[in-house]
């Protein structure tokens, strides 16, 4: 198959971390990957945010190639504000798939900006649409509380237009189908859930010794992770009310614990600093945790599994998470989590066997329950090795193959017959 994929707003191969990057680029990234190797064409389309950056990249490999179209001004903006851009994004696809003499078999879209475009596309091949959200517009509204941030009304509405025009949807969990249907009216029968994945050659156990050493961590050292982008939807100042906790409780500890908080832009002068990180810092202070947590900035994927084999817990403190990534890297790695109750984290970390769930904003059960893992060293390595077991069940092949299911479907929807490679199915 020819495979369009759409990724508009971020580009899947831009570094970790920052204020639009993190899950989906990594899904964007890894997906198209396993496509290619699978002997698809891939042609993954994002928009151009540099002038100076070669439009075409072959960094994902063979038969994979992402394209950079310009659209608006090049350079990175507001989220919201690439809606004004849609259009000319859609130009830009179609004369370079003119340019190429051929169109595609099918557009897998990513995010509801993507899935906007996706309609212009298929008016013009008659591919089919697979749409992917990431994160659901009124499902982010309903912890504004927490955040102050607002999906806006547009974009609610353009989800839920997609939701009725879109051939196929994928859903990250049972809840999130569930969302989508009764929130949005999404045809049941057109949703599909299919977890994310992670890539085991990458995230897996290193000795936690070895692992300290590579980071030049003092071999006595606690570490409690955190690793994601810095916004309030991510919830890490009640990670801090709950390490506060965590050292107030446990007064023998302080100078063998630590919180590393891995993403953002933390190693910026104060003036050029995203509000959060700000914000985050002024908590640090007010908690007086100034030397007990800190801040890293980004890291790229391939020192990662190190921090997550050094570390003792996982904390993935989120207010909303379609899925969370970071939590079955984590596991993949052989470190336990303990993560919010909310979303996809409800169904990949499992309480007790590969780590604890808590409820959203709850900084006192939070702290209870890394003091539990911290302290007990057997329970540690228990949940440690059940959390590897069933991170391996989460593989890209099982992914695609669903995937590429949904594909067949969708294009028989619309009377069109799609062939699969015979490479597909490979594991």
């Amino acid at each position: 198959m020819r495979i369009c994929m759409l990724s508009v707003h971020t580009c899947p191969l831009a570094a970790l971390g920052g204020k639009k990057t993190g899950g989906m680029n990594v899904y964007v990234r890894d997906l198209a990957k396993e496509f290619a190797r699978r002997g698809h064409d891939v042609h993954v389309f994002t928009r151009s945010q540099d002038v100076c950056a070669p439009k075409l990249s072959h960094e994902l490999g063979p038969n994979c190639e992402v394209i950079h179209i310009p659209a608006g001004p090049e350079t990175p903006i507001e989220t919201d504000d690439v809606s004004a851009y849609l259009e000319e994004f859609a130009e830009g696809v179609l004369a370079f798939a003119a340019a190429q003499g051929e169109g595609y078999d099918v557009i897998h879209s990513h995010y509801w900006l993507s899935g906007l475009v996706a309609e212009r596309l298929r008016a013009a091949w008659g591919a089919p649409i697979v749409q992917m959200f990431h994160t659901l517009g009124i499902m982010k509204n309903e912890v504004a509380a927490y955040t102050g941030e607002q999906a806006s009304e547009a974009r609610i509405a353009a989800e839920r237009r997609i939701m009725a025009f879109a051939d196929r949807i994928t859903a990250a969990s049972p809840l999130e189908k569930t969302q989508m249907v009764w929130q949005y009216g999404a045809p049941a029968d057109r949703v599909a859930v299919v977890p994310l994945a992670v890539n085991h050659h990458r995230f897996h156990p290193i000795p936690q010794e070895a692992a300290k050493r590579h980071l030049d961590i003092a071999q006595e050292k606690k570490l409690v992770l955190f690793v994601g982008r810095i916004e309030p939807l991510k919830g890490v100042d009640t990670l801090l009310r709950a390490m506060r906790r965590v050292f107030d409780a446990w007064p023998g500890c302080r100078q063998r614990l630590c919180l590393v908080v891995i993403g953002g832009d933390a190693n910026v002068p104060r003036a050029q600093m995203s509000a959060e990180m700000a914000r985050l810092l002024e908590v640090r202070s007010q908690l007086g945790l100034g030397d007990l947590v800190a801040f890293l900035g980004r890291r790229n994927q391939e020192i990662l599994p190190y921090y997550y084999s050094a570390a003792d817990v996982v904390v993935v403190p989120s207010h909303y998470e379609s899925f969370g990534l970071v939590a079955l890297e984590a596991m993949s790695c052989g470190t336990p989590v303990i993560a919010t109750r909310v979303g996809g984290l409800s169904f990949t970390v499992l309480e007790g066997i590969t780590g604890y769930q808590v409820a959203d904003g709850d900084d006192e059960a939070m702290a209870d329950r890394i003091l539990h893992v911290l302290q007990e060293d057997d329970l540690r390595r228990r949940l440690g090795m059940q959390a590897q077991e069933i991170a391996a069940c989460y593989r890209w092949p099982d992914v695609a193959a669903q995937l590429e299911a949904l594909f067949v479907a969708a294009g028989a929807g619309r009377g069109i017959r799609l062939a699969l490679p015979q490479a597909a199915g490979v594991a």
